[in-house]
């Protein structure tokens, strides 16, 4: 029997399916059609249920048999992905009335996605191009389930849209109304997000500078900066919005209170990360404070500080979408989202949150790869 080698998420997906199958419907209306047969009953899966568990069993089965890792990802992929697929669009327009096979089958698809990840994972190359598309595929099947479970338990529990859309409602309104998210982004993103966000990082940088370079300032400045970063943003945000009026600089204030210190702490403490070998051989050289600074301590400082740009690259996003649920014009994230919360349009709240976790995943992103080509010396880069 050395040409199986079966694993535990697919002989699991095995005893579902056949649970399934012997429970017999997978949805109220064929269980009214089963227990009326001459009844003309209309219900979902007419034609697909034994497609799906088939396909379901047959994928499972052939996973059992020892193949090539990547073909063996490549067949889990595609019959759990059909599988869903199959599954979800044979429940819309029957919501809510899913039974249990119904979530026995899912959970199959899910197993054997669940084995095409860790196969995945396990597969190791020494070409780069490899290993970045594994590094890409791999957290995209991972996102792919969240939504296709989210999809399908939405629709097959019948979970009211008014209490949580599936991603499919949630994607169709971000489709049909993107002049408003659009001048949302504008406003929150372009404007206040990103100007806060440079200034309070310059302006963190440069008082760490003089905090490294003035002792009764370090020592004065860095504890009132822990106190101050612990400010809770809803107190600050009325606050900047009286001072500053309710347009986006009082948005942008509140970032520039939120990013300053983090960047402050970040970089006095990068600043002290060189080691006392390095400090000794730049005084050999008869290097004085500034070149000191520039060529050694800075470079050493930059892992440091880049960590900060990560963090305040997510803070920002935040403080300024909080900062607009106390006062702003009639557009902005925050806005629209406190505002179709009060309408009960929790499918535009939620295509709000979408676009804000995008934008801050692309934010995020960008100052990563920033980090990768300035820190290329750096273990962590060198290693990853």
């Amino acid at each position: 029997m050395i040409w199986l080698k079966p694993s535990w998420q697919p002989v699991l997906a095995i005893l579902f399916c056949l649970a399934a199958l012997a429970l017999g419907a997978m949805s109220k209306p064929e269980a009214a059609a089963l227990a009326q047969p001459t009844a003309t009953t209309i219900y979902p899966y007419m034609g697909t249920k034994v497609l799906i568990l088939g396909l379901l069993l047959i994928v499972a089965l052939v996973s059992a048999v020892r193949l090539a890792p990547v073909v063996e990802a490549a067949v889990l992929f595609i019959g759990a992905h059909i599988a869903a697929w199959l599954l979800i669009k044979g429940i819309a327009g029957f919501e809510g009335t899913a039974l249990a096979p119904y979530f026995l089958a899912l959970a199959a698809a899910w197993l054997l996605a669940w084995r095409c990840v860790a196969l995945l994972s396990s597969l190791r190359s020494s070409a780069s191009g490899v290993r970045t598309a594994l590094r890409l595929i791999i957290p995209a099947i991972f996102g792919a389930w969240i939504l296709i479970i989210w999809e399908a338990v939405t629709r097959g529990a019948g979970i009211p849209f008014i209490l949580l859309p599936p991603p499919s409602a949630i994607g169709a309104r971000i489709a049909n109304s993107l002049p408003i998210l659009g001048s949302d982004v504008r406003q929150t993103i372009f404007k206040a997000v990103l100007i806060g966000y440079i200034v309070g990082n310059l302006a963190g940088f440069v008082v760490a500078i003089l905090a490294d370079r003035v002792p009764f300032l370090r020592r004065g400045l860095l504890p009132i900066g822990n106190m101050v970063s612990a400010l809770p943003i809803i107190g600050v945000a009325p606050i900047m919005v009286m001072w500053f009026g309710f347009d986006w600089p009082s948005k942008a204030a509140v970032v520039i209170i939120m990013t300053f210190f983090p960047m402050l702490v970040n970089t006095v403490a990068g600043l002290a990360a060189s080691g006392h070998m390095e400090r000794d051989l730049m005084r050999t050289y008869a290097s004085g404070y500034w070149p000191t600074l520039l060529k050694l301590r800075l470079p050493a400082a930059m892992p440091f500080i880049f960590n900060a740009l990560k963090i305040n690259s997510t803070l920002a996003l935040i403080g300024a979408i909080v900062a607009e649920f106390f006062g702003t014009p009639v557009v902005g994230m925050g806005f629209r989202i406190s505002t179709e919360v009060g309408r009960m349009n929790i499918d535009m709240v939620w295509a709000e949150i979408a676009v804000a976790a995008l934008v801050g995943s692309v934010f995020y992103g960008v100052v990563a790869l920033v980090e990768r080509a300035v820190t290329f010396w750096h273990p962590s880069v060198r290693g990853g």
